[in-house]
């Protein structure tokens, strides 16, 4: 790679010391930040080796400028990373979708504050809970509030001044008994504080305060005789139980904890976050990240869990992580849990990330096709190593019992989906006895003759349903044909899902949900299909024509007309000299009354 000669200068004068780099363009706007344990290693990487990925390499070649600015250590460098990030918003870094839209709920920052349900953070000196994934959360939170205190709605000042002046008359809150009345002054402020300490602590995942109060006030209830008031703190206190009992997911020891998790494909990264306390999942967040560049599940990782910390204040002195990740966060322990119940709740954050994918794939599908189709290439791309995209894949099965009649299909796939109208069948010519290699090497070597005879476009990939020995047949036509290093070709075995590549003798393992082993099923699973149904039409008109093919005068489309029609021998036996001519003439009818006309 040819560097310009101020970058040169530029990376021989670089420190050798952790922080966070900006590459600039020729318009000296920031398109790239990054952050280095050693910033003279990790800046020149980008000039010192030709990249794979084309963004990358895109990147590198808009570079005018490099600025560097040096800090104590590698946290030091991802908190100044994600500031500058935000800052500038580059080109080339991925970003944290923004929180704007999610629902929260807020305790106004009043005298006998509300709690409300909002998407707006106002910076007022209100306290925000959330955000939370779904509306629905919220406002089941907000309901059981609701049910247990009794909190005002209205949006009344209620300063001691306008209560004593007697501005506030009580509504209808007050006599359906949702209220009791402050803005009248027949509540006490101590009590009413005293509430919203505990839905805070709700809120934050801790009940135990909440359940403890509701418990002494229904004891100085029945103390007092007041068995109605008794009983309805009953009914609260086991509303919250039900509730608690719901949101506890993990061990009651496993508290104050935070979970980051996260998988990816070719394009996205989705980054899961759980916060534990007392045994119970109180938030979670799971985040689509967009890959600008090659950038690993490892990097992406070490900034989301900065701007995740951020977005989310917790006072968790541990987090639970997938693998190790290098730097450090001030007094904060990490965790990579192997076995027990921390590794489990580590595999749950994994799976509420891989589901939120599956939710945004389906999504994509039906908003954006074009876009999942670009995906799925790219990742199969990337998965089998190819030198293209398989826009266009064909696959190959045989089909015989006993080596009776031998059939051979092709199956075409076009941007991962089956193209009907391009389907061929084959019935083998050159080969005697059931010799699946001869039979794929013969209808492999047919196919891509005639669609080089003929001009038209060749596959980028051929799938072979069958393991190494089927794969050789076909990889020996499209060596006679001089098409080995113009097509990639596979096969794909049955038994454990091996894929087979010309050369190599160890099988490649995809993971069983991987999308790109999804399509190649589809096209072993159709071109099987296929080929079963021609093998059994042929069977089946093998026993029809059989009787037919002896009567002389009659051939084979004579016989495929009579069937077309009739539909079986006994109904051509007994049809009149009439029907029969209607369908092959009055020859071939009096031929067919005189064969089946019964003997003196």
């Amino acid at each position: 790679m040819k560097i310009k000669k101020h970058i040169q200068l530029i990376l021989q004068t670089l420190p050798e010391k952790p922080g966070v780099y900006q590459h600039l363009d020729k318009e000296g706007k920031v398109i790239y930040v990054g952050k280095a344990k050693n910033l003279k290693k990790r800046v020149s990487q980008y000039f010192q080796k030709d990249h794979g990925n084309s963004r990358t390499r895109v990147l590198v070649r808009k570079i005018e400028d490099i600025r560097t600015i040096v800090v104590e250590t590698e946290f030091d460098a991802l908190l100044l990373e994600n500031n500058l990030i935000k800052k500038y918003q580059p080109r080339y870094n991925v970003m944290l979708k923004d929180d704007k839209t999610y629902p929260w709920i807020c305790i106004k920052n009043e005298r006998f504050p509300r709690l409300i349900y909002t998407r707006n953070l106002i910076k007022d000196g209100s306290e925000y809970f959330g955000p939370y994934g779904s509306p629905k959360i919220a406002k089941i939170l907000l309901g059981l509030f609701r049910e247990i205190y009794t909190f005002r709605t209205c949006n009344y000042d209620l300063s001691p001044e306008k209560i004593q002046s007697g501005k506030y008359n009580v509504c209808l809150e007050y006599h359906l008994g949702n209220c009791l009345g402050p803005c009248e002054g027949l509540q006490d402020e101590e009590d009413y504080n005293q509430m919203i300490q505990n839905a805070r602590e709700i809120l934050k995942g801790n009940f135990k305060e909440a359940m403890d109060y509701l418990k002494t006030k229904m004891q100085e209830f029945a103390e007092n005789l007041e068995f109605e008031r008794a009983q309805k703190m009953k009914e609260k206190l086991d509303l919250l139980d039900r509730y608690q009992a719901k949101s506890t997911v993990v061990h009651p020891s496993i508290s104050n904890v935070d979970v980051y998790s996260i998988i990816s494909d070719e394009s996205f990264a989705y980054v899961n976050f759980f916060n534990i306390t007392n045994g119970a999942i109180i938030r979670s967040h799971t985040s689509e990240i967009r890959k600008k560049l090659d950038e690993s599940n490892k990097e992406i990782l070490e900034e989301a869990i900065i701007e995740l910390r951020e977005r989310f204040p917790s006072n968790a002195k541990e987090i639970y992580l997938p693998f190790e990740l290098d730097f450090e966060i001030p007094g904060i322990k990490k965790t990579v849990p192997l076995i027990g119940d921390k590794k489990r709740i580590v595999e749950l954050s994994e799976r509420n990330a891989k589901y939120y994918r599956i939710e945004k794939l389906k999504q994509t599908k039906i908003v954006d096709p074009d876009r999942h189709t670009k995906r799925i290439m790219a990742q199969m791309k990337q998965d089998l190593h190819l030198p293209e995209e398989p826009r266009h894949i064909e696959g190959f099965d045989n089909s015989n019992i006993q080596g009776t009649n031998p059939v051979a299909a092709c199956v075409v796939f076009k941007n991962g989906k089956p193209s009907k109208k391009d389907y061929r069948h084959y019935n083998i010519k050159t080969v005697e006895g059931p010799d699946d290699f001869a039979s794929m090497e013969e209808v492999v070597y047919r196919r891509y003759k005639r669609l080089m005879d003929e001009g038209k476009d060749l596959p980028q990939l051929i799938v072979i349903d069958g393991g190494k020995g089927q794969l050789s047949s076909a990889v020996k036509s499209l060596d006679a044909l001089g098409l080995r290093g113009k097509i990639s070709i596979l096969g794909i075995a049955k038994r454990l899902e091996e894929i087979y590549f010309p050369g190599d003798s160890v099988p490649l393992y995809l993971d069983k949900t991987s999308e790109t082993l999804k399509v190649l099923q589809h096209v072993r699973n159709e071109s099987h299909r296929f080929g079963l149904n021609h093998h059994r039409n042929r069977r089946s008109k093998g026993g029809f024509t059989s009787e037919l093919e002896e009567i002389p005068g009659i051939g084979e489309k004579t016989i495929q007309d009579l069937l077309k029609k009739f539909k079986s021998i006994k109904r051509i036996k007994s049809a009149t000299q009439k029907e029969l001519e209607e369908v092959v003439g009055v020859s071939r009818a009096s031929k067919i009354i005189d064969f089946y006309k019964p003997s003196d």
